[in-house]
């Protein structure tokens, strides 16, 4: 999944003229924030380096999650097209550009973003291209959405690894207040993500919320540890992206996991695959998250006819029908 045309183009013309040396070192820095979890008060992207080290190395893979997640939401809910959204953490408005390019219709979007660095940036991005009425705002994410205005979409992506463990129950409390309709929270795809989203999940059930996607159900994760849920999409690198990360690989794999919640009931449910298929001559092996609550690989051969045609062309994060 690659991002939409006109936010590589703006991308490539803010990283136009930026020396690689500085790129290189800011893009390692911001990695190894990210990777540490670090929770010493200080933002990630204060500076106009790392923002843009941000839309040269992370953006295009957080994007594919976001957007993935958004299309897994979609799918659960086709009557869903929302007109109001509420971004908080919104970095440079990644979730932005992938809500307007699955739904046009975006009326207005709300974005929450501490930093003055990511939030200039957000504005130059969207700019031409966003035709949805977009307002910035200051603040952060467990102090200052008391006073927000509620939304028909609210989303807080690649946020919660930020926050410490004590603020996250009353933070997810407030987005479910804000929350019209949907509520979508993206995270990595580690151990401790998702267990950040099974603690989320539970809220949420807790409070009445539908759960849309990925799970099938509301009953409690099948997965255990060491096993854990999480979904991964292949994003392909632009040469700037090689060179600032000295990664020869023309390609990455972004690791995710998400929960969609909903004041409204699923109108689509279906076994998740959640594992890569395994494929052989005449058959596929797939590990799904059933509605009932269990998780199991199933065998599909040939014999299963047109369940073996869908089975073969199933990728993880799937639904299966």
């Amino acid at each position: 999944m690659e991002l939409p045309a006109a936010l590589r183009q703006a991308v490539d013309r803010l990283l136009e003229k930026v020396p690689l040396p500085d790129l290189k070192q800011a893009a390692k820095t911001l990695s190894d924030r990210y990777r540490a979890e670090l929770r010493d008060g200080r933002l990630h992207m204060a500076q106009d380096m790392a923002v843009k080290a941000y839309l040269a190395t992370r953006m295009p893979a957080t994007y594919a999650a976001v957007r993935a997640s958004l299309d897994a939401l979609a799918e659960a809910r086709p009557d869903f097209a929302p007109a109001t959204l509420l971004d908080v953490g919104a970095g440079p408005g990644t979730v932005l550009w992938a809500t307007s390019d699955l739904w046009p219709e975006l009326e207005l979007a709300t974005l929450l973003e501490a930093s003055a660095a990511v939030r200039k940036v957000g504005e130059t991005l969207a700019a031409d291209a966003i035709t949805a009425r977009t307002v910035w705002r200051a603040g952060d994410v467990t102090t200052d959405i008391a006073d927000l205005q509620s939304a028909e979409l609210v989303t807080c992506a690649y946020v919660l690894d930020e926050i410490a463990p004590a603020s996250l129950p009353k933070m997810v409390d407030r987005l479910w207040q804000l929350t019209r309709d949907t509520l979508l929270i993206v995270e990595p795809g580690t151990p401790a993500g998702w267990l950040r989203i099974l603690a989320v999940r539970a809220q949420l059930i807790a409070a009445g919320a539908h759960v849309l996607a990925p799970c099938p159900h509301e009953a409690p994760c099948p997965l255990k540890p060491p096993d854990w849920c999480h979904f991964s999409r292949r994003v392909a690198r632009s040469r700037l992206h090689r060179l600032a990360k000295e990664a020869e690989v023309p390609w990455e794999d972004e690791k995710f996991i998400y929960v969609a919640a909903s004041r409204q009931p699923a109108v689509f449910r279906a076994a998740r695959v959640v594992a890569p298929p395994k494929s052989g001559s005449g058959k596929v092996v797939l590990k799904l998250c059933e509605a009932n609550g269990s998780a199991s690989e199933r065998l599909f051969t040939k014999r299963d006819g047109d369940a073996f045609k869908v089975a073969r062309r199933a990728d993880w994060g799937d639904s299966m029908a």
